[in-house]
């Protein structure tokens, strides 16, 4: 029997882009694992047999980032070790005692060196993820871009290291449920943590000349929502701009399904889930050229060259009537098949057994 650990820190975080990867993956890590496979998930306690009774489980505690214990006296007996550890974020405080435990690292991102001026915190930051990638015994990274920015700033000391693309499940029916903000007119939809690398406060402009609205989805405590409606304002069109804040699977598929256009100008991104999702709906995304999303959304997806006004709603406009006089959308949506939750987990069990 084959033991297995994966790290569910991060879905201490609810409705955000490395909880729904957690969720994802762990689901169908359990459905691929073969019968000598026992599959353990490192969970928030809340959490606490989220993935069924065909797992094991060990709750996160702050005392955990000093000490885990070796087995859990409900699923393992207490000689058993794990055989793989693996760790689903970088920074991730978590990690095995026990040397013969192999570890595989997944780096979502290394997009502080893209945001942030601080040197000093960035140098910081890389120190901890090297020590990381020194205890792994493999690394994986959630896109092309990610990998290549991992080679150039962190020393793999020749250790393999690949990417595993996330996406999303095609195995089973969205379900769709109109939100609480339904809007009245037609919309486009963005979606993300309201932060500035998310860039949305360059979108205002695009509700200049046309009678539609601008919905922004995802957590939004940020005081750069104040920056979003600043710009808003300066267009004359802050009564279309509306934050509908966190929302469920299904109601974030409603706003997929009905926007006019899904919108990511964002200028920091280590993959971009988002852009998959809205593509298996087959609708046009218009994106920034930065980091992992000229990667995610192909030759299907239109791009900012600028963040000009003038410039990005001629991109905006040209885009638009492309997709209504050619309708792609079969095109759109046999290009998101490509990042499948299934492969994921398919590749992952395949680096597992390959460290057995």
């Amino acid at each position: 029997m084959k033991s297995i650990l994966f790290d569910c820190e991060r879905m201490k975080y609810p409705n955000t882009g490395p909880y729904h990867v957690c969720e994802q993956v762990g689901r169908h890590l359990l459905t691929q694992k073969s019968e000598d496979e026992r599959l353990t998930f490192l969970v928030p306690p809340r959490l606490d047999g989220f993935f069924g009774p065909n797992a094991g489980y060990y709750k996160l505690r702050p005392i955990n980032k000093l000490y885990l214990p070796w087995y859990h006296s409900r699923y393992l007996a207490s000689t058993d070790q794990f055989d793989v550890w693996h760790i689903t974020y970088q920074s991730s405080m978590y990690v095995p005692l026990h040397k013969k435990t192999k570890v595989v690292l997944t780096i979502l991102d290394l997009n502080f060196l893209h945001d942030h001026p601080n040197r000093a915190k960035n140098k910081k930051y890389l120190s901890l993820i090297q020590k990381r990638v020194d205890r792994a015994d493999a690394i994986t990274c959630i896109s092309d871009f990610a990998l290549n920015d991992v080679r150039q700033h962190l020393d793999l000391r020749g250790k393999p290291a690949t990417t595993v693309y996330i996406g999303c499940d095609f195995e089973k029916p969205r379900l769709v449920q109109p939100p609480v903000h339904v809007p009245r007119r037609p919309f486009l939809f963005a979606l993300g943590t309201v932060l500035p690398k998310k860039n949305f406060h360059v979108l205002p402009c695009l509700l200049q000349h046309d009678d539609v609205e601008l919905i922004i989805a995802g957590i939004d405590t940020s005081a750069y929502k104040e920056e979003i409606m600043r710009e808003a304002k300066k267009f004359n069109v802050q009564d279309r701009v509306t934050f509908v804040g966190a929302v469920s699977e299904p109601e974030k598929n409603w706003y997929y399904q009905q926007c006019e256009a899904f919108l990511f100008p964002s200028i920091a991104e280590g993959f971009g889930l988002p852009v998959v999702e809205a593509m298996t709906f087959g609708k046009p995304v218009f994106l920034s050229t930065h980091t992992s999303l000229p990667e995610v959304g192909g030759q299907l997806a239109c791009y900012f060259a600028d963040f000009s006004p003038e410039s990005m709603r001629q991109t905006f406009a040209e885009g638009m009537a492309q997709f209504r006089r050619d309708h792609p959308e079969e095109a759109i949506k046999a290009w998101a098949r490509r990042f499948d939750w299934a492969n994921t987990a398919k590749d992952y069990l395949a680096l597992y057994r390959s460290l057995y």
